[in-house]
C-alpha cells in the first residue's frame, strides 16, 4: 500500500510513438530495462506508452526514425504544473487561512452585562489595564482567573462577584454589585386601600388595623388596612399602615390562533464565525453547527482577481415551527397563549384562579376565542391621611 502511494508520486510521462514496425521499437525499450507503466497499441504504426520521466531520455536516444511526442505528465510533475498554474489561488487560500486563524484568536467585542453605567466603565478600564480589550488576542484560562481575582480584591466594597465568559470572538463580562443595606425610610401616615374593585382573597398587615375581611367585595379606593387607630369611635393615634392585599379581579380577552402555524423563532444562541467564501461555497472551522440559523454577513477581505473573500458572519440559531391543528387543538393553543399573556403581567404571588371559554369563531385560516379570566392579583394602593387639629383627643 505504501509502495503504491510512493509510485503514484513519482514523475511519469505519457508519450505517443509513430513509425514503422512499432513492435521492434518496443522490444528495444524492454531490452533497456525501461519499465512500461501502461501500453496502448493504437495502430500498427502508432502506440501510446506510459513510462517514468527518468527513462524518457533513454527513449529519445533510441528513437532514430520514430517520432515521439509527449502528451501528458503524472505524479509530482503534474502536481507542480497544477500549483504553478493556480499559484495565486493557492497563495490566497493559504493567506486567508492564516488570517482566519489569527482572527479566531482575537477578541472583537467585550460586552459588560450590568445596568449601572459606573460599574461598566470601571470594569472596562480595569480590563484594559490587564490587556483585555477589543482587537487584542485572547487570554489563557489561567490568566482570566487571575485577572478576575485581582479586580475583585481591588474593589471589595463595590463588586460581589465577577465572571468573564468567552463566546467565539467575544468576551461576556457578568458582574454582581455589592449592595450595602441602607436604613429603611419611615412609613408616612397612610391607609392601605384597594387599587381596583375585587373580592378580597388575602390580607397581610405589618402595621395598622384591618377593617375588611377575606371574601368581602371592595370598590376601588376602599380602605382595607387603616392607620387611623380609634377607640370608641375616637381617633387615638395616626400611623403609617403597611401591608399587602390581594383580590380576585376579572379580565375578558380575545385571542386569535391560526389553524396552520408557521414561525421561525430566533433562539438565545449566537456566535461569530469567520469563513473563506470561494465562489458560492463557504469554508470555515466551527464546532456545533446550527441546524437552522439566520446569518448577517460582512466582507472583511476580497481578491479583485479571484472570486475569494474572507467574511465575518453573525449567526443566530433558529427553531422552525410548521404545524397544522384541528379546531379543538387550535382552541387549546389559543387558551394557552391567553394564559401566557395574563401570567406575563403577574408577579410571584399572583396567579390565575380560573378561566372560562365564552365564544369561538372560525374562518378559513384561524379561530378567534373569547375567554374570561379570574385572577388573584396584588391590589395594594396607599392613600395619605391628612390629620385635623382636633382629630386626636388624648387621655380619653
Amino acid at each position: 500500500m505504501k509502495n503504491e502511494f510512493i509510485n503514484q508520486l513519482k514523475s511519469s510521462v505519457k508519450i505517443r510513438i509513430q513509425g514503422k514496425n512499432i513492435e521492434r521499437f518496443l522490444k528495444k525499450v524492454i531490452r533497456l530495462n525501461i519499465e512500461i507503466l501502461d501500453l496502448k497499441i493504437v495502430h500498427y504504426n502508432e502506440a501510446i506508452l506510459k513510462i517514468y520521466k527518468k527513462d524518457l531520455e533513454k527513449v529519445e536516444e533510441i528513437k532514430t526514425i520514430y517520432e515521439i511526442e509527449q502528451i501528458d505528465t503524472f505524479g509530482l510533475d503534474k502536481l507542480k504544473k497544477l500549483i504553478k498554474k493556480n499559484q495565486y489561488l493557492f497563495i490566497s487560500i493559504i493567506i486567508g487561512y492564516i488570517i482566519l486563524q489569527l482572527l479566531t484568536h482575537m477578541i472583537f467585542k467585550i460586552e459588560i452585562v450590568h445596568n449601572n453605567k459606573e460599574i461598566r466603565n470601571l470594569l472596562r478600564d480595569e480590563l484594559k489595564e490587564y490587556g483585555i480589550e477589543e482587537k487584542h488576542f485572547k487570554k489563557s484560562y489561567s490568566s482570566i482567573q487571575s485577572i478576575k481575582k485581582k479586580i475583585i480584591n481591588k474593589y471589595k466594597d463595590q463588586i460581589e462577584w465577577l465572571e468573564i465568559e468567552e463566546e467565539g470572538t467575544k468576551y461576556i463580562v457578568r458582574v454582581e454589585e455589592r449592595i450595602i443595606t441602607k436604613s429603611k425610610n419611615l412609613i408616612p401616615i397612610q391607609n392601605i386601600v384597594a387599587k381596583k374593585s375585587a373580592i378580597l382573597k388575602k390580607i397581610n398587615a405589618s402595621s395598622g388595623e384591618i377593617v375588611k375581611n377575606v371574601n368581602d367585595y371592595v370598590n376601588k379606593g376602599d380602605v382595607v388596612i387603616t392607620g387611623d387607630i380609634q377607640l370608641n369611635e375616637v381617633t387615638k393615634n395616626l400611623i403609617g399602615a403597611n401591608g399587602k392585599i390581594y383580590g380576585e379581579v376579572w379580565y375578558k380577552t380575545t385571542v386569535e390562533y391560526p389553524l396552520h402555524y408557521q414561525e421561525t423563532i430566533p433562539l438565545n444562541k449566537n456566535k461569530t464565525v469567520y469563513a473563506i467564501k470561494f465562489l458560492n461555497r463557504y469554508f470555515s472551522i466551527e464546532w456545533n453547527r446550527y441546524k437552522t440559523k439566520n446569518i448577517k454577513e460582512k466582507i472583511l477581505l476580497k481578491n479583485n482577481l479571484l472570486p475569494i473573500q474572507l467574511v465575518k458572519q453573525k449567526q443566530t440559531e433558529t427553531k422552525v415551527i410548521d404545524e397544522k391543528y384541528t379546531k379543538e387543538e387550535a382552541i387549546k393553543k389559543a387558551i394557552g397563549r391567553a394564559k401566557v399573556q395574563i401570567e406575563s403581567k403577574l408577579n410571584d404571588n399572583e396567579y390565575i384562579i380560573d378561566y372560562k371559554q365564552l365564544n369561538v369563531e372560525q374562518n378559513d385560516s384561524k379561530i378567534v376565542v373569547e375567554i374570561f379570566f379570574s385572577v388573584c392579583e396584588d391590589i395594594t394602593d396607599t392613600k395619605e391621611i391628612v390629620p385635623e387639629e382636633t382629630q386626636i383627643k388624648e387621655g380619653e
